[in-house]
């Protein structure tokens, strides 16, 4: 069976550099603003919740929407102006993949193929290529609407990766799977970034701490930091705390603090709090995560001045 790494690009390693981006969908309605970023090969994990406004900004690097203002550079080129510059090199997995449920994986990947200009020969060859990756090839002729939901997320990788890209971007891909998909998917993205750009966009912290070199925190439309996952947890330390506190007096802890998560106890609530100082004589500073430095930036970018 192939390894991930084994299926390469062979062009040369591009640059994006996002200039200064935003989109507005109404009058008053920013879904992004002065989002600034540049991207070179590896894992950019692009973090927050759900309306943050990841999507918008997936959607404006894979040239389907454009931005209201700024631009999108690839390797210096105007890709909201020329979007075959982007469209020559990316592979991409939207958040609502759909497939033709009728049609066997072989069939569907030779019909995304074709659509993709992909010559029949080399893409017959790349097509078994990626069955073997992905772990499919038991089962390529069975209709796709027999598929499991890690089976169908193989899928759109498999189309996404037909073309051979130098850009791979996948918006929230692992929602839905279950733990060992979830490990395997994971894996797969850090085989395949060795010499491509891989955008990863996702609420689940745990799949950037696992995959990313870098992580960009986006919040309300807005960049909050770009940095690596350890860089982003050092900036955090000191402001995370551990307070067992009574299970009536946690209504008044959340109006006080930034709460990270709660765990009942036998003799009350564990809170993690996110604060500057200890929030209590009993509380006890713990190392910080990943999804606590999120906060942490979140919580700093709040507090300062507009």
């Amino acid at each position: 069976m192939l390894r991930a790494g084994d299926i390469r690009y062979r062009g040369h390693i591009v640059r994006i550099e996002i200039e200064s981006v935003g989109k507005r969908y109404r009058a008053d309605a920013w879904a992004l603003r002065e989002v600034t970023l540049t991207l070179g090969t590896g894992v950019i994990g692009l973090l927050g919740p759900n309306g943050a406004g990841k999507s918008s900004l997936m959607n404006i690097l894979a040239t389907i929407t454009r931005p209201t203002t700024g631009r999108v550079l690839v390797d210096g080129v105007d890709s909201t102006r020329t979007p075959d510059v982007m469209r020559r090199v990316l592979g991409y997995l939207p958040q609502d993949f759909g497939v033709y449920p009728s049609l066997s994986a072989r069939e569907f990947l030779r019909y995304l193929a074709a659509v993709k200009g992909v010559p029949a020969k080399p893409a017959e060859r790349r097509i078994e290529e990626l069955l073997d990756l992905l772990n499919l090839t038991h089962a390529a002729d069975r209709p796709l609407g027999g598929y499991s939901g890690g089976m169908r997320q193989r899928v759109g990788i498999a189309q996404a990766l037909l073309n051979d890209p130098a850009v791979l971007i996948v918006d929230e891909p692992t929602v839905g799977l279950d733990p060992e998909e979830r490990l395997r998917f994971r894996h797969l993205i850090t085989d395949l970034s060795g010499d491509r750009v891989v955008i990863l966009s996702t609420h689940i912290v745990s799949d950037l701490e696992a995959t990313a070199s870098r992580i960009a925190l986006i919040e309300q439309g807005r960049l909050l930091r770009v940095d690596t996952p350890e860089a982003l947890m050092q900036g955090a330390e000191g402001r995370v705390w551990d307070w067992l506190v009574p299970v009536d007096a946690l209504p008044e802890v959340r109006q006080r603090h930034r709460i990270a998560s709660t765990l009942r106890r036998s003799d009350g609530i564990q809170v993690r709090v996110i604060a500057e100082r200890a929030p209590s004589p009993d509380a006890v500073a713990r190392s910080a995560s990943l999804e606590d430095a999120y906060l942490v930036a979140k919580g700093l970018a709040a507090a300062a001045p507009a």
